[in-house]
């Protein structure tokens, strides 16, 4: 089953949390603060494996997580970090974040990935808030949870020529003709239901991909028939083989409707290169019509051949001339896209203040990971998760909005009451 588009939920691993621990052995004069680290959370990775061609597995799973980072122990043991998860995907795979549709990354070659979730650092251990004020800090950082998301992955045939053209023009027996590919072939009353690539072999230095990009109708680049989920495959094709069916009513007149939805889907899909592929030769109403067909051809600009996918006439002519414009066209004619560096996140500093019905909400990313790593049992954790809201202007922000005693504040996942 060919599948090019799924949406799946990633979640990065927590950080493990630090340690209070002392040391007060006999032998070991100064012992002091002794807990260890937390360890860092595995990232969730993906990336490109050559020999997976359909997004067939999401069908099954959706939910990626990361291994969590393991707790700092006593005697200043660190915790050990999680291990990655990594998530294989084809290449020609598009990664978005499904909330913003924003472009993560466009991954097209073998053994590239991207981070789509980081793991979260792990806690500090009490042994890391010594300070001369302090000696026997009774204090420690829980770990910082990894990040979630929830991402669309759409997949774009990679192939060096596109098989383009109306439902039955003869594609998928064209396909089959002159590659190893096998699919199903039969005067199916719509079209080709999902991309099929195969590999053309010409010589022992000349071989290139094919793919069979399913019939097109008009209207297609506004979303008729199955238009929206087949153009964006013509994207990654450096060359275009336009078949006409030799026993349509008006092969001219598919050509133009073809082409004009290239146009208006856009990306530039009607500036690659095409070559004329005029199908079925083998028929006696095609035969008839190809000299009056050939000559209007020429005289719009276009190089075309009389073909037969069953009987491959005039097929070998038309795979060398192919390969020769293939020689001649850049590596990609892809448009590229601008794909924002991952990471990069809003300004920390901000935070919004809210009044909800029983109480204060206080969001921002810095206030809720401070709050998330913050083990609100320890009196000493508490007062530095008060110190540093004051210092962010937090507290003064909620006063200037009618904070009131014994009112219920929300940062995170945590609920405080508010005193002065």
């Amino acid at each position: 089953m060919f599948i090019d588009e799924a949406t799946i939920e990633v979640k990065a691993g927590d950080g493990g949390a630090g340690c209070v621990a002392f040391r007060r052995e006999k032998y070991v004069p100064f012992g002091g603060p002794a807990g260890g680290d937390g360890g860092k959370g595995g990232d969730v990775i993906i990336v490109v494996d050559p020999h997976l061609n359909t997004l067939f597995r999401f069908t099954r799973q959706r939910h990626f997580r990361a291994q969590r980072g393991e707790h700092g122990r006593g005697k200043n043991q660190h915790g050990a970090g999680g291990d990655d998860q990594h998530v294989p995907v084809p290449p020609g795979t598009v990664v978005r974040d499904a909330a913003t549709g924003q472009v993560l990354a466009d991954l097209t070659e073998t053994g590239q990935q991207v981070v789509v979730a980081r793991g979260g650092r792990g806690g500090r251990g009490n042994s890391r808030f010594t300070s001369s004020t302090n000696q026997a800090p009774r204090m420690a950082e829980n770990g910082e949870p990894g990040e979630e998301r929830t991402l669309k992955l759409e997949l774009k045939v990679l192939a060096d020529i596109g098989l383009i053209g109306k439902p039955n023009a003869g594609k998928s027996t064209l396909l089959a003709a002159i590659t190893a590919a096998h699919p199903k072939i039969a005067p199916y009353p719509f079209t080709t239901l999902h991309p099929h690539l195969g590999v053309v072999v010409l010589d022992v230095q000349t071989d290139f991909v094919v793919a069979d990009i399913p019939g097109l109708i008009e209207g297609a680049s506004e979303g008729k028939g199955l238009g929206h989920e087949f153009l964006r495959h013509v994207e990654r094709t450096r060359l275009l083989i336009h078949l006409l069916d030799g026993t349509s009513p008006d092969p001219l007149a598919d050509l133009a409707d073809i082409n004009a939805e290239l146009t208006a889907f856009g990306r530039r899909l009607d500036e690659k290169t095409q070559l004329i592929a005029f199908n079925k030769i083998d028929l006696e109403p095609a035969r008839q019509r190809w000299p009056a067909v050939q000559k209007a051809l020429r005289e719009q600009g276009y190089e075309a051949w009389a073909i037969s996918g069953v009987t491959r006439e005039g097929v070998r002519e038309l795979l060398r001339r192919a390969a020769q414009r293939l020689a001649e066209l850049p590596p990609s004619t892809a448009p590229t896209q601008d794909v924002p560096v991952l990471g990069l996140q809003d300004d920390e500093r901000v935070f919004l203040v809210e009044r909800e019905k029983d109480g204060w909400r206080v969001s921002g990313r810095r206030v809720e990971r401070l709050a998330a790593m913050t083990p609100f049992a320890l009196d000493e954790a508490l007062q530095r998760f008060h110190r540093a809201l004051d210092a962010m202007g937090v507290l003064d922000a909620l006063r200037e909005a009618g904070v009131e005693v014994g009112d219920t504040v929300r940062v995170g996942d945590a609920e405080l009451v508010w005193e002065e």
